[in-house]
């Protein structure tokens, strides 16, 4: 299994490249970072740096969307890093949640994701693609790349478009009970569109936090719940208690969910996520000494997981990120 650490963009940049720089030397191979173009730094301009400071570090959004950028210069954007650095990009890719909603604008459509996602996908491979009514290429690429999009969802209806049109498939949270289900969705739309469920790459994505205090370690990772629970209010609003579409061990929580706050968006101490139970921090996170990431990683691991990425957003980012380095990556295998 590979380890990705995803970070925010917060200034400097300097040091999200030293944490980049760093996770590379202790046995991360992928860099995400959250994009989200008013609440953090621009984070395109920062892959740039880590791409030139690390030698094989893959690097991408943690998850872009189809609406704050025109997708020519998504497309242009990833090309010209590949052309720079080699082929070392990845674009983790979903309707989008707090880059279009702090600028008063909704999520995209799950069928503007898929066009997006194809238009992006082929220019960066050199090919011609047909975008708002005229041919177009980029003529300054000679030989394309293959750019993975990985695609980040919860319900039905995203968990089916993954199966049919995605390289990868992102799952938000470290539950093993809602992996099972949705990967589940994800295989069976794969099926069904005559591909092979095994050609989707699983990665699970959580916050994790290595140490002996539960209830500090809880308390920092509360957040994440929050930003969770953003995702399935929009399915609860959809499906209603309709259990076959929504699971409730996966919905039940927000019931208590007031507002939520983006001005402290994946932040510790954001006082709209106190709604989140410690069982859903235990649920949704990994909280705990070394021992017990291993375990719940390894049981990840055995149910197809390709990769864990590695929230790193609370008040221990250097110790976590070096347990892992150290011991946890090795042991996971």
């Amino acid at each position: 299994m590979d380890f990705g650490v995803v970070l925010q963009t917060d200034p400097p940049a300097s040091r999200v490249v030293e944490f980049a720089r760093k996770a590379e030397s202790l046995g991360f191979s992928h860099t995400w970072t959250f994009d989200s173009h008013v609440l953090w730094q621009e984070p395109f301009v920062i892959y740039s740096r880590i791409l030139a400071e690390t030698e094989k570090m893959i690097v991408g959004p943690m998850v872009t969307n189809p609406g704050t950028r025109d997708w020519t210069v998504i497309a242009s954007t990833f090309a010209t890093l590949n052309d720079m650095y080699g082929p070392r990009t990845i674009c983790g890719i979903g309707r989008g949640d707090s880059a279009l909603r702090y600028i008063g604008r909704k999520p995209q459509t799950l069928a503007t994701l898929v066009e997006s996602m194809d238009i992006i996908k082929r220019l960066v491979a050199g090919e011609t693609v047909e975008y708002n009514g005229k041919d177009l290429r980029m003529p300054w690429i000679e030989e394309g790349w293959d750019l993975p999009m990985w695609v980040a969802g919860y319900g039905p209806k995203a968990l089916a478009t993954i199966g049919r049109h995605a390289d990868g498939f992102i799952l938000q949270l470290a539950d093993p009970q809602i992996l099972e289900w949705t990967m589940a969705a994800v295989h069976k739309a794969a099926l069904e569109a005559g591909r092979n469920p095994d050609d989707i790459a699983i990665c699970v994505v959580a916050p994790a936090y290595v140490g002996d205090n539960i209830d500090h370690q809880r308390d920092q990772l509360r957040w994440f719940g929050g930003m969770v629970g953003n995702h399935v209010v929009d399915l609860v609003n959809r499906y209603g208690d309709d259990e076959s579409r929504v699971p409730k061990v996966l919905s039940d929580y927000i019931k208590a969910r007031e507002s939520y706050d983006y001005d402290h968006h994946g932040r510790a101490g954001n006082k709209s996520t106190d709604f989140v139970p410690d069982e859903i921090v235990d649920r949704f996170c990994l909280v705990g000494p070394a021992e017990s990431h291993i375990e719940k990683l390894s049981l990840l691991k055995d149910m197809g997981v390709d990769q864990f990425g590695l929230y790193l957003m609370h008040d221990d980012m250097d110790g976590t990120l070096q347990a892992y380095g150290e011991g946890i990556i090795d042991a996971v295998g």
